[in-house]
């Protein structure tokens, strides 16, 4: 395919919608076509990001009336949506509907939480509101890329980033049936996972140099976990899940820990983790412990592992902004489109950051 194709970002002032810009400025095949802000119609958009004003020193925020209307006229169009949670579904269907009617099939990657679940009943028992279109979460399929050989649905949803670190390390564990099917895992995120606007887990003299845990036990994002990996495995695992707010802006660093359901030693579950994934790749298992650095502002998941006795552990580090979102979300829009995987996304971590 050498034509572009017009590339939409919904939720444009975003930090995720920031990265979706940052990436598809160097993208091959996918052509920044328009950015909605509902609180910036008409602004600049390197007002929002100066980062990114090299790159499109015209680029305004649109309206949705807009967006609308260049998603109607597109022959072919990649919606990527960093919309807020409860906002972005209501908004992808009242524009599918318009370019339905138009004569257009826009392909959507939605990075927040609203097409995640199969049914509208187990979105209302996390986020305990009424889904906004539960006729569409039919037409989406949640999961991340390295784990779904065929996508059947036209469009996709991705999995949270704390949820694509943990999925990651467990995938694997559970398909090959090598764990019990309870799996402990303590995460930390850096302060970027909180969203652009100031609140309290992101005031920096507060999160400086300390680390601590929230919701214990009770994560929103534990039964989207559960609800993909069972997708990906068939396996109905409990996940025990402990986030912790670390003092840096990017990253996650996952710990799973589980009991061996046979004898395995260190070198022979690296090795599965490699045969697993060795045909994926932005996934690199390494027999060294994962840093956070290594992969921090890249869309490459470093794991590695470890066995003591009849106990497992697998680590796993990611970049939130990327990986865990907006580089997962071109990574599908890429296989959505016949493209390589690594189309736009194949620069390493800076290691310095």
């Amino acid at each position: 395919m050498n034509e572009s194709i017009a590339a939409v970002v919904l939720g444009g002032t975003g930090y995720v919608a920031g990265e979706l810009l940052r990436l598809l400025a160097a993208h091959p095949t996918f052509r920044v076509a328009a950015v909605m802000s509902d609180s910036q119609p008409g602004a600049p958009l390197a007002g929002a990001f100066p980062h990114l004003g090299t790159s499109y020193p015209h680029e305004r925020f649109r309206s949705e009336e807009e967006v609308t209307r260049i998603l109607c006229e597109a022959p072919q169009s990649a919606l990527f949506s960093a919309a807020p949670h409860g906002v972005a579904a209501g908004l992808i269907d009242r524009l599918l509907t318009a370019c339905e009617r138009a004569g257009s099939a826009p392909r959507v990657a939605d990075i927040s939480a609203d097409f995640r679940y199969r049914s509208a009943a187990a979105y209302e028992a996390v986020y305990h509101r009424p889904h906004p279109a539960p006729a569409r979460l039919a037409q989406f399929t949640c999961a991340v890329p390295e784990h779904l050989e065929r996508l059947t649905t036209p469009h996709v949803a991705h999995p949270g980033c704390f949820a694509t670190a943990m999925l990651l390390a467990a995938v694997p564990l559970l398909a090959t049936g090598l764990v019990s099917d309870t799996l402990f895992i303590s995460g930390t995120t850096g302060s970027t996972g909180s969203g652009r606007k100031p609140v309290e887990a992101t005031h920096h003299p507060l999160r400086h140099g300390d680390l601590y845990s929230y919701s214990a036990l009770a994560h929103r994002h534990t039964p989207e976990v559960t609800a993909c990996a069972k997708a990906a495995t068939g396996v109905d695992a409990e996940f025990a899940f402990i986030p912790h707010s670390g003092p840096f802006a990017r990253g996650i660093h996952v710990t799973l820990q589980a009991a061996l359901r046979r004898p395995l030693d260190t070198d022979e579950l690296l090795g599965l983790l490699r045969a697993f994934y060795a045909a994926m790749p932005f996934v690199q298992v390494r027999a060294q412990a994962p840093r956070v650095k290594d992969v921090a502002t890249s869309n490459y998941a470093h794991l590695s592992a470890t066995v003591a006795g009849n106990t497992l552990a697998v680590l796993c580090a990611i970049d939130n902004l990327n990986k865990g979102a907006a580089g997962g979300a071109i990574q599908w829009m890429n296989r959505i489109y016949g493209l390589p995987q690594s189309a736009g996304l194949g620069a390493p971590a800076p290691g310095w950051t």
